[in-house]
């Protein structure tokens, strides 16, 4: 019944409108079409200037109502960030100048050149100069812009530094999940076909390799990071399409299944520098999904704490290793010797840099789920 009336409401409101331009039409005969065209002509004019009048209010009515709602160049926590605060500004400042110059001038022309009975028209059918002007200037300008972001580009996804921590990152629907290497600095093998929330492992790690052994799995609390180093994130989903916005560091990749995508920044200000610059005690640094990835999409968000190095040990020592976590609930901890071999073969394991290695492609298992 309610779509009826929606679908009722539709069409007569078509035919209303049907019925106000068939009424003008009458109206312009009896007046005379050539009296009524000119009078429609000032009306347009006149109401063009006021859009412009308006919009242009309009404009700085919501900058300076909303300013305050939006993150303000200059303020990035990232080292990254910074150069593309530097981008966006002197973006801006090139197409705000172009926007408001040719808007001004077109809504003013149009009432200014409206038609007049005192003014015969210019023809101006072509003009070679004139359009190799707006032609060439335009794609200079933009080409610079280009390469601005190109450069940023390949700074974010190049290699990271020697020094740069390891954190494996993975959407899905509908929460972010977190991986450090443990002492040994390497990431433990994993394969798809071994992921089983049910027996405790939600990433697919393959326990036989013994690297995997200490590394920390984190999900359902904020990523740790430290100021002033650093960090390299290892980019994934386990279903579909997700995206790791960070509006704070000015940074975005997708998350996409099958494919690691990388990225790297140095966070500059803790999260307690920033709850001092906003004067927001309950602010935090957040991981939005910037891809609809279904349902529950906006409810996927995800929190970064960044702290100096003394706390980011003191919170390393306090997590304990997946694997020894999952020996817990079998109905034990793993045997020390175990451990210790572990920890052995993890320290004499090779460190992996490449993303597609951390990772541990489909290709290092091919026959199980075992790996073997």
């Amino acid at each position: 019944m309610q779509n009826f009336l929606i679908f009722a409401i539709l069409i007569l409101g078509f035919i209303i409108t049907f019925q106000i331009a068939r009424a003008s039409e009458f109206v312009s005969v009896i007046r005379g079409e050539e009296k009524t065209r000119k009078q429609t002509n000032k009306i347009n004019a006149v109401l063009l200037l006021v859009f412009l009048i308006v919009g242009l209010f309009g404009v700085y009515w919501a900058h300076h109502t909303l300013g305050d709602k939006i993150l303000k160049l200059g303020t990035s926590a990232s080292d990254h960030g910074i150069l593309v605060d530097r981008m966006l500004k002197y973006t801006i400042i090139t197409t705000g100048i172009v926007f408001f110059g040719t808007q001004i001038l077109l809504f003013w022309y149009s009432f200014k050149y409206r038609e007049s009975e005192n003014r015969s028209v210019y023809y101006f059918p072509h003009n070679n100069k004139l359009e190799l002007l707006w032609t060439v200037v335009p794609a200079i300008v933009l080409t610079i812009l280009i390469g601005f972001g190109i450069v940023y580009w390949y700074r974010i996804t190049g290699a990271a530094p020697e020094n740069a921590m390891q954190i494996e990152i993975t959407g899905s629907q509908f929460k972010w999940e977190f991986r450090y290497p443990g002492k040994d600095g390497v990431f433990g093998k994993k394969y798809y076909k071994n992921i089983d929330e049910a027996h405790d492992n939600p990433l697919g790690q393959i326990w036989e390799d013994a690297a995997n052994h200490d590394d920390i799995y984190v999900s359902g609390q904020p990523m740790h990071l430290v100021v002033g180093k650093p960090v390299r994130l290892i980019i994934g989903a386990k279903d579909v399409i997700h995206s790791v916005g960070l509006p704070h560091f000015r940074l975005k990749m997708d998350a996409v299944p099958g494919t690691p995508t990388t990225l790297w920044f140095t966070p500059i200000k803790t999260t307690k520098d920033m709850i001092k610059e906003t004067g927001n005690s309950k602010f935090v640094y957040e991981i939005a999904c910037d891809q609809m990835c279904g349902a529950g999409h906006t409810g996927m968000r995800g929190e970064i704490v960044v702290e100096t190095q003394e706390e980011y040990d003191q919170w390393m020592a306090s997590q304990k290793p997946k694997y020894v976590l999952m020996k817990e609930s079998e109905g034990g901890p793993a045997t020390p010797a175990a451990a210790a071999t572990a920890s052995k073969d993890s320290a004499a394991a090779p460190a992996v840099k490449d993303s597609a290695k951390v990772t541990a492609d489909t290709s290092a298992v091919k026959k199980d789920s075992t790996g073997k």
